[in-house]
């Protein structure tokens, strides 16, 4: 399935996410594409507020993981400062990709930074900044979401 939306305004950013969020359950993982500044966090913070959890969503650039406790654990990646799936590795991310003993949603942003690493996603959004407000999303989902 894929979905191709324009969004141009954060109420519509907050509308996706909260639909977005009913279809999660654990085990999944979810892929987040786009340039700076283009709303990756800001969906992540919708999705996570949509399930329950009224923590600080930020961005987990300087930190890599940001965990929140939302219907299930939420676990928000941020890649960009890494440069291989060797580097995630040797902080012990793989863990967090092996859906037998994963118990919550992995959000990942920056994956093709540790390309390799993760085996089986379940949606990818590409998120295209085309205006001040106006993006482009676009969500793909896999056969093996929900599994």
């Amino acid at each position: 399935m894929k979905l191709k939306m324009e969004i141009n305004s954060l109420t519509q950013t907050k509308e996706l996410a909260q639909a977005f969020a009913k279809v999660l359950k654990p085990p999944m993982v979810v892929l987040l594409n786009g340039d700076l500044g283009s709303g990756k966090t800001t969906f992540v913070k919708e999705v996570v507020s949509a399930l329950g959890c009224e923590d600080l969503v930020t961005s987990p650039t300087f930190t890599l993981l940001n965990t929140y406790n939302a219907k299930f654990p939420i676990y928000h990646f941020d890649m960009y400062r890494l440069s291989s799936a060797e580097e995630a590795m040797n902080v012990g991310f793989e863990e967090y990709f092996d859906k037998d003993h994963l118990d919550g949603v992995c959000f990942v942003e920056w994956s093709e930074n540790v390309e390799g690493l993760i085996q089986n996603v379940d949606y990818e959004i590409d998120i295209e900044k085309v205006g001040e407000k106006k993006r482009i999303f676009v969500v793909k989902e896999f056969e093996n979401a929900g599994n």
